[in-house]
């Protein structure tokens, strides 16, 4: 034994901060003989089931716990506190939540707390834990997550995604991974070519469930899941729960831990949303005076196609704003250095179409434009949720021409409320051909009083509100991946 006489304070400190930890790891050592088995009588969660209120609480063994204090992660979100605990006691979870309310770091931690614990040699091109992700944007900021909270632990992890040269990404495979995070077309090509095997996987998270069938990918899903181990723990995040979903959930998990915290009105609550009436020849003199504003700090404009939006960023550029466009016909470098500029600053305007937006997770985007409404009102929901991200607040608004009507109001009962109407060059607008049409306007204009600065108003309540609650949040900010 060491004489604590003789050590100085820092070395006293650091003996008992690695006793700690031995204490810690074998304790972690003895429930994750539990969790190889699944969930037991003894091994389960005092906070199953329970509301958590920090990290602290969380059974997470100490490399995980020091990467969050690191980040500063303190208060876990809603989904992260009714999810994480059974995913740690080895139940399969079923999880549905709204986009930016942390359901990454609700299948991560839980992943790198079991394979941390038992360190076992990453096998090649024999991965222990499984991520599916719809996009490549997507797939790499989990990976960035991922590494985040696995920073202090000795797990390899590998990356794979379609659109750039598979030759690094099987050499990482090679090499050999504890966790995987692709998408399903590049997993099933590299499946089929032999570099990829996974009956020796414990843990599988599919994330975005709900994009990842809207793109199609539903065979693909399928014929993953059948050369899947049956003995496996399965953690599946989405942000709506159609029939469909449910279908696959049924067939994938076994007796899952259900948490549905979506709200009533799937729409965000820290996030003004109001809709500008004009003429599909006004919007793009509409979006430059908007983009213009002192108030818009950065922004995400959503067109319906991919040479709409590469149209619609070069007029922008033209027109003296920063603009740069994204979506899949783009190559993945151009893609990611698109993100890169505008997450530094470079660009004050990402123009996005759907698919590519799905997945860009980055704090400060002040505004979301809906230059075209979207066909499917769940992708207005997504759409909205790039801005007020983290706790923070943002404004989303949408252009409405009269073609567009029918979608607005499919949104509208979507989401439960009428969306406030900007009276912002209302007067150049053309009534609605119906009086039904013609009094909703009027009713909008009398609840806005009827003024003409109503961009201004709503952008300065929302600068206020930012400004009561930063201090707060840059200092208790709950883990927003995704």
């Amino acid at each position: 034994m060491v004489d604590s006489s003789e050590l100085n304070t820092e070395e006293i400190i650091g003996v008992r901060l690695r006793a700690l930890e031995s204490a810690l790891l074998r304790d972690h050592s003895d429930s994750s003989r539990c969790l190889s088995r699944g969930p037991r009588k003894g091994c389960e969660s005092d906070h199953e089931g329970k509301s958590l209120k920090t990290f602290e609480e969380l059974d997470l063994i100490l490399p995980v716990r020091r990467a969050l204090a690191d980040e500063c992660y303190e208060i876990p979100t809603p989904i992260q506190a009714m999810t994480i605990p059974p995913a740690l006691n080895g139940r399969d979870v079923l999880g549905c939540a709204q986009t930016g309310t942390g359901k990454t770091a609700a299948f991560a931690l839980p992943i790198l707390n079991r394979l941390g614990q038992r360190n076992c040699r990453a096998e090649s091109n024999r991965p222990h834990g499984l991520v599916l992700a719809p996009t490549r944007e997507l797939a790499i900021q989990i990976a960035e997550s991922f590494a985040t909270y696995g920073k202090h632990l000795q797990l390899r992890q590998a990356l794979v995604y379609g659109g750039v040269s598979q030759a690094k990404q099987v050499l990482m495979l090679n090499r050999g991974a504890h966790i995987l995070v692709a998408t399903p077309g590049r997993l099933l090509d590299l499946m089929n070519q032999g570099h990829i095997e996974l009956h020796q996987l414990e843990m599988f998270a599919l994330d975005e469930v709900d994009r990842m069938l809207d793109m199609g990918f539903l065979p693909d899903l399928k014929r993953i899941i059948s050369q899947l181990p049956s003995q496996r723990q399965s953690l599946f995040f989405s942000a709506t729960l159609p029939p469909r979903i449910m279908e696959l959930a049924k067939r994938l998990l076994r007796n899952p831990f259900s948490v549905n915290v979506s709200p009533k009105s799937p729409s965000v609550e820290n996030i003004e949303q109001r809709v500008l009436f004009v003429e599909r020849s006004g919007k793009q003199a509409l979006l430059s005076k908007v983009l213009r504003s002192d108030e818009v700090d950065s922004a995400i404009v959503f067109t319906r196609t991919k040479r709409g939006a590469n149209v619609l960023a070069e007029k922008l550029v033209r027109g003296g704003i920063k603009a740069t466009a994204i979506h899949g016909n783009k190559s993945q470098n151009a893609r990611q250095q698109a993100l890169a500029d505008f997450q530094c600053k470079r660009v004050q305007v990402l123009v996005a179409t759907d698919v590519a937006a799905r997945g860009i997770d980055i704090d400060g985007i002040t505004h979301v434009v809906n230059f075209d409404l979207p066909h499917e009102p769940e992708s207005y929901v997504h759409r909205i949720g790039r801005t007020g991200r983290a706790g923070g607040v943002g404004m989303a608004l949408s252009f409405c021409s009269p073609s567009e009507r029918s979608e607005l109001g499919a949104i509208e009962k979507f989401i439960g409320k009428r969306l406030d109407v900007l009276i912002e060059q209302q007067r150049s607008l053309p009534q609605p051909a119906n009086s039904q049409g013609s009094a909703v306007v009027e009713t909008e204009k009398s609840r806005l009083g009827g003024s003409e600065n109503a961009l201004a108003t709503c952008s300065h309540k929302r600068k206020q509100k930012t400004k009561s609650h930063g201090c707060k949040n840059a200092r208790r900010r709950a883990v927003q991946i995704h």
